[in-house]
Formats: C-alpha cells, sequence, structure tokens
C-alpha cells in the first residue's frame, strides 16, 4: 500500500497535518476505492457516529468501535438486543449517543435486507459514484447531487444518520470520488487506484 507514496516533504491535503493520526489516514486510506462490505459498513457507521463531532474523536477511538460492533460484521450487529444497547452506553471507549448506537444496530438489519435484494452494499454504493462531470472542484462542498440521492435511498430504506453530508463523507472516503486537494501527492496515487478498480456490477 506504501510503496507509490511520494515522501513526506510533499504537498498534502491541508487537513491531514491537523492532527497526528491524520497523516497515515490521509495517505492509505482517504479515498482509494473500497469495495468490501464490512469496510463499506463500517464507514457508514463511523460517519453516522461523527455527527456533530470531529473525525479526530471518531478515528482515536476507531478500534474500540471495532471491538465493540463485533468488528463491523453486519449479520452479529443485527442479532444485538436492548442488553447490547445497555452496554455499548457503558462503554467508556466509544461514543455513548443511545440514538447513535442504536441507528448502528438498525441499520445492520437494513443492511441484511439489502443484501437480500441486492447481493452486496458495495454493488449498491457504488451506483452512486459520480459521473466526471459532476464533480465539483476538490474539497469545495460537504454535499452533492450523488450524495443527496444515496442518503434519501438509505432513509427510504430504513437507515438511520445517514444524512447528506454524512453520505458526501463517505463517497469521499471510500473513493467514490477523489476529493484529494489538486496540489495534494497523494491524488494521483488516488487516481490510479481508482483507473486500476473496477466497480462491482450492477
Amino acid at each position: 500500500m506504501t510503496a507509490d507514496l511520494p515522501g513526506p516533504e510533499a504537498p498534502r491535503c491541508a487537513w491531514s497535518r491537523a492532527a497526528p493520526e491524520f497523516p497515515a489516514y490521509h495517505d492509505t486510506e482517504w479515498g482509494f476505492p473500497v469495495d468490501d462490505d464490512r469496510r463499506l459498513f463500517e464507514k457508514l457507521c463511523l460517519e453516522g457516529f461523527q455527527s456533530g463531532l470531529s473525525w479526530r474523536t471518531i478515528l482515536v477511538k476507531r478500534e474500540n468501535f471495532r471491538t465493540a460492533f463485533a468488528g463491523f460484521d453486519i449479520p452479529s450487529i443485527a442479532r444485538f438486543t436492548e442488553h447490547d444497547v445497555e452496554r455499548l452506553l457503558q462503554d467508556p471507549g466509544i461514543v455513548r449517543h443511545r440514538g447513535k448506537i442504536e441507528a448502528v444496530v438498525n441499520n445492520a438489519r437494513r443492511a441484511e435486507e439489502l443484501l437480500d435484494e441486492e447481493g452486496s452494499l458495495a454493488r449498491f454504493v457504488w451506483r452512486y459514484e459520480p459521473a466526471p462531470e459532476e464533480l465539483p472542484k476538490p474539497q469545495t462542498v460537504s454535499v452533492s447531487p450523488a450524495s443527496i440521492s444515496l442518503s434519501k435511498d438509505l432513509k427510504r430504506r430504513g437507515w438511520r444518520f445517514v444524512g447528506p453530508t454524512t453520505a458526501f463523507a463517505f463517497m469521499q472516503a471510500m473513493g467514490l470520488i477523489n476529493d484529494h486537494s489538486a496540489e495534494c501527492a497523494i491524488r494521483p496515487v488516488v487516481q490510479r487506484r481508482r483507473e486500476a478498480f473496477t466497480p462491482p456490477a450492477g
């Protein structure tokens, strides 16, 4: 993953210098295309937890979230009960917000329905990859027509904490768009990965 990365002296997106946890995340994860259902589900959940908070708050707790939520395994979380919700509300390693915790459990159940219908979460999500001519200048917007459409479709299916801004941040992170700044040395790395990536059919 790191063999083709430019050196640390090369320019990066300005936000990547805002916290010590950000450079590695920026250089090896953010914007790289993902088609793994577990990772996609995890990111949707974590973006929901970020609502009203900073991404750093979530990123530093990410491993705790993974432990608390069974590695974001969809069938496992779908079987969580009220007892599990109460247990998680006592877990100091995560964000203890009842609505967001309950949303993850609900969304796992909705994800199972979507998997039955579509075959994979990736196949559904990647339908919302915008065409090149629809892309705004990098890092100039926090919502887009595609993120609004994705949000509406998820909400229609009963998902929670998946507003247009959350959906846009998810699309940025999971590589549905390359939103690295024009001068960022990682932008062409991500672009090469995107060009080599084949979105799931459907």
